[in-house]
């Protein structure tokens, strides 16, 4: 009996080593190679779609990053575009009431009073003007330039003596820009040739 157990044993060690020892993993092994090739391409070609996926959210989050960063850094600059398009308004009156002053009082003129006021009132404007070029308003001066319809604004046509036709002859209202942005456009007068 012992004999008959070692005869089995050695026969199961040394016996049929090419085959697999349960008949079932005899059907399973081939398929489970072929399955196993088709899942490792099926997850290859879905990792590559994911890393793609990846890939296109990762750049549009940065585009919508830069985007909001760049929306934020235009509201902090441009933020006081509307008062400062109030505060140009109170500059032109006052720009204009220093020409008035300025014509009424004459260097030969001896009202005193209204020299001062002349004085107090260039002192003003040349101060808005340094506080609006701190804030970075600026004002126009397209006297002599060309025509940029993004910057001005055309109000009449003038004869073009001794300038380009095209060419800013004068400016009825100012112009501004802020931070290179315009926020008034200038409203000119153009040279054009003259028709005889």
């Amino acid at each position: 009996s012992p004999c008959v157990f070692s005869t089995a044993a050695q026969q199961r060690s040394t016996g049929d080593e090419c085959g697999p020892e349960d008949p079932r993993d005899e059907s399973k092994h081939p398929l489970s190679d072929h399955a196993l090739e088709h899942k490792t391409i099926k997850l290859e070609e879905q990792v590559r779609d994911l890393t793609e996926r990846y890939r296109k959210a990762l750049s549009d989050s940065e585009n919508v990053r830069r985007r909001t960063q760049k929306f934020v850094e235009d509201a902090k600059l441009f933020g006081i575009q509307s008062f400062c398009r109030d505060l140009v308004e109170v500059a032109d009156i006052l720009e204009k009431t220093a020409e008035s002053a300025a014509e009424e009082a004459e260097p030969s003129d001896p009202n005193p009073t209204l020299k001062k006021i002349y004085e107090g009132l260039s002192l003003i404007e040349a101060k808005l003007q340094s506080v609006f070029a701190k804030h970075g308003l600026q004002k126009m001066n397209p006297v002599g330039g060309r025509y940029d319809p993004y910057d001005h604004e055309i109000v009449c046509h003038v004869p073009a003596e001794g300038l380009q036709p095209g060419t800013i002859a004068l400016v009825t209202q100012d112009g501004y820009k802020l931070h290179g942005r315009t926020i008034r456009h200038a409203l000119v007068g153009v040279a054009v040739e003259s028709q005889e």
